[in-house]
């Protein structure tokens, strides 16, 4: 599982998860007048707020989290985890505000007072909890603010592209010492006489350049999740790359990039929109 494949709104929906368990510890109802030694129940011991709000939320939470974090999501009668996901945390929603009605389950003459109870912290924040998880879960496809990344891609630390040379080698900056101004080579530098210029014939005044239009390979990183085809043009996806992490490009071809995955695999990004060049 790939943490830096997660959205924004997975965050939202992990807070909500982590919110709703706390939750789960405190009071299911309130008694007015109800003396302090009083021990209350927590939302544990009630079975329809137990499974219909806690587990039913928590697991919801968990399904929109792997699914967004597998590289290839599973799908259980035609449909991903994730949409699995959604409609838990909308039916814990809704039994979340079911319960606010009833909390006591129809106990309306709690101890004798002939007030029914009221809902307790504990359900109160529940339904907080529920309803922020499942908007946030509805919401993140469709807004741009919380597709964005929830961690910050990792800029490689000085990489070095696929297949080039060591520093001092042809065409590293530095390598050899610039010319002083007005263009005169300085003694040792290439172009000096008895020394030899890297890669061929010395260009007088000039330094040696690549030829022009040759592809080099650099860093990218995927602004949202997208499949990496075979090189032979099968239709099958052999990887999806994810946000957050950085992938080499080695081979232009048109408008798609030949890209290599960190475990040596190779295939063709066909959509390049929006990439982040490292």
């Amino acid at each position: 599982m790939n943490i830096r494949s997660l959205t924004r709104g997975d965050g939202v929906v992990i807070g909500a998860a982590v919110l709703l368990f706390i939750a789960s510890f405190l009071d299911l109802y309130s008694v007015d007048g109800a003396p302090d030694s009083l021990d209350l129940p927590s939302l544990w011991a009630s079975g329809p707020v137990l499974l219909g709000v806690v587990l039913a939320g928590i697991i919801g939470a968990a399904l929109v989290v792997v699914a967004h974090g597998l590289p290839q999501v599973p799908k259980v009668a035609g449909l991903d985890l994730g949409q699995f996901g959604v409609a838990f945390t909308v039916f814990a929603a809704w039994s979340a505000l079911g319960n606010i009605f009833d909390p006591a389950g129809g106990a309306d003459n709690f101890g004798g007072s002939g007030d029914g109870p009221d809902a307790g912290a504990g359900l109160i924040l529940a339904l907080v909890a529920t309803l922020v998880m499942a908007a946030a879960a509805v919401a993140t496809p469709l807004v741009p603010a919380l597709k964005g990344a929830l961690l910050p891609a990792a800029r490689p630390a000085a990489p070095q592209p696929y297949g080039a040379q060591p520093p001092g080698g042809y065409g590293y900056p530095g390598a050899q010492q610039q010319a002083s101004f007005g263009g005169q080579p300085q003694p040792g530098q290439p172009g000096q006489p008895g020394q030899p210029f890297p890669g061929g014939q010395p260009q007088p005044g000039q330094p040696a350049q690549p030829p022009a239009g040759d592809f080099s390979p650099f860093w990218f990183a995927v602004p949202v999740p997208r499949p990496l085809f075979p090189e032979d043009g099968s239709p099958t996806p052999i990887a999806e790359l994810a946000p957050g992490t950085w992938y080499l490009a080695v081979e232009q071809r048109g408008p798609s990039l030949v890209a290599q995955t960190q475990d040596g695999r190779r295939g063709v990004l066909q959509d390049t929109s929006g990439i982040q060049r490292g």
